[in-house]
């Protein structure tokens, strides 16, 4: 290993490095949205039952106590539950705004480094051919294969080098990416689940229940 980053030239550590900020990307990432991701399905049915018991004080502590990106969501409408459902649909969506610079951490880096270890080592293959030609040049046309070998080695490491970073990194990005519209997808349910059970909630606590009028007149007598 060693051997090949001292044959390959300088570029070979910077694609070192690469590679190193590209794996702890995917780890630190991957770690994210492994905590980020909860079962939607059974949290939303307690969330319900919680809603119809009008017992929304519980609701808040049970989305403070699962803080992840969707229970985030649904707490800033369980905040303002008094409000119409037009407003807290804009609560929601800017909720969920706001949590998307935080899923979307450090992404925009994995993907630059896929796209720029490729060049890195075409440059290095560049860097590499114009060493072999200046042996070439410098022997006057007799050179022999063992004087611009070192050139051409170098080239052909570079370029090895970059791919076998870029390749996986892209791989990485795009499984990332999955994981991510699959959470963005998760907040917008959970929003707009609970828009709607809030405001059903607030319908139907507002509503007065009068006794039929005969027999009111019953009891009068």
């Amino acid at each position: 290993m060693i051997d090949y980053m001292q044959k390959g030239g300088p570029l070979m550590w910077l694609i070192l490095l690469c590679s190193i900020v590209s794996i702890a990307i995917f780890a630190e990432r991957l770690l994210y949205f492994h905590r980020a991701t909860i079962d939607l399905g059974e949290f939303l049915q307690g969330f319900s039952n919680l809603v119809r018991k009008r017992n929304l004080a519980e609701a808040r502590v049970e989305c403070q106590t699962t803080s992840v990106p969707v229970t985030r969501v649904i707490h800033a409408a369980l905040i303002r539950h008094q409000l119409p459902r037009t407003e807290l649909r804009e609560i929601v969506q800017a909720a969920g705004q706001l949590e998307v610079p935080r899923l979307e951490r450090n992404l925009a880096m994995l993907l630059g480094i896929g796209y720029i270890c490729p060049l890195i080592g075409l440059l290095g293959t560049v860097t590499g051919l114009i060493q072999a030609f200046v042996q070439l040049s410098a022997s006057n046309g007799y050179a022999t294969l063992a004087d611009v070998s070192g050139g051409i080695y170098q080239s052909l490491l570079t370029t090895a080098a970059g791919l076998v970073v870029a390749i996986p990194t892209i791989l990485a990005y795009c499984y990332l990416s999955a994981r991510l519209n699959a959470l963005l997808h998760e907040m917008e349910r959970a929003g707009i689940e609970a828009v709607n059970l809030l405001s059903e909630s607030e319908t139907d606590s507002s509503i007065i229940e009068f006794a039929p009028k005969s027999q009111a007149a019953g009891e009068h007598r």
